[in-house]
């Protein structure tokens, strides 16, 4: 192992293990170079590992700041599987496919996303997500027949992006997203652990091809004290 991956592992091991708690600093870069018998390369290079998968938040003038890591940040913008984005980051994830169907696309789900929809056949895929071994979220996609004709239960466990792109070769370009507050349903409070009354992030969203097709329609419920949501926006 690489001194880089043992200065990283050994930091990301003692805040799991609460040794670096919630919103204490982290030893100086200095005093961690004199700890590990590291370089200031690799350290800073372990520090940008912990920062990227949400360990650690620099603060300016105070050095690295161990953070809440039972939040999980998630990107506003940006077409992204959920597969690609625990992957990057570097999160435990399983995901059980609960059940599938082949119907007419609720269009009045998403109206507000797509004021344009049409009724169309769609195969209705409804999963679980765990992340870190906690049931987090539930997806509702509702997929263009005629666009994917059918989807197997090791796709549709695995990645149905990678399925689109890499066996279908479709050409995926754009989302439409939505966000909002909703009452959990019963399925949201058995499947997410969730006490009546709670309440769920719904995120509603209409995919579409190159060629202007709306072919995916999603709507992903998750437990709110388990996400951020944030966005990066640059004033013109």
């Amino acid at each position: 192992m690489t001194k880089l991956n043992l200065v990283y592992q050994d930091i990301k091991q003692k805040i799991d293990e609460g040794i670096h708690k919630t919103d204490s600093l982290l030893p100086s870069e200095n005093r961690l170079c004199e700890l590990y018998g590291a370089s200031r390369d690799t350290i800073r290079k372990a520090l940008q590992r912990l920062r990227d998968q949400g360990y650690i938040q620099s603060q300016k003038g105070k050095g690295s700041v161990v953070i809440n890591r039972q939040q999980y940040v998630f990107p506003v913008s940006g077409v992204i599987s959920y597969k690609e984005l625990v992957q990057r980051l570097n999160f435990s994830s399983k995901t059980t496919l609960i059940s599938k169907d082949q119907l007419e696309l609720p269009v009045e789900c998403f109206k507000t996303v797509d004021p344009h929809a049409k009724p169309k056949r769609v195969t209705k895929l409804v999963r679980l997500r765990d992340m870190n071994g906690e049931p987090v979220i539930i997806d509702i996609d509702y997929i263009d027949t005629e666009v994917v004709p059918d989807i197997s239960q090791e796709v549709a466990e695995d990645s149905l992006y990678a399925y689109f792109e890499g066996k279908l070769h479709l050409s995926i370009a754009y989302a439409k997203k939505e966000i909002t507050v909703e009452p959990a349903t019963e399925q949201d409070q058995e499947l997410l652990h969730l006490q009546p009354g709670s309440v769920v992030v719904v995120v509603k969203s209409v995919t579409s091809l190159e060629d202007t097709t709306a072919f995916q329609y999603t709507e992903s419920r998750h437990r709110p004290d388990r996400f951020r949501f944030q966005e990066f926006a640059r004033r013109s």
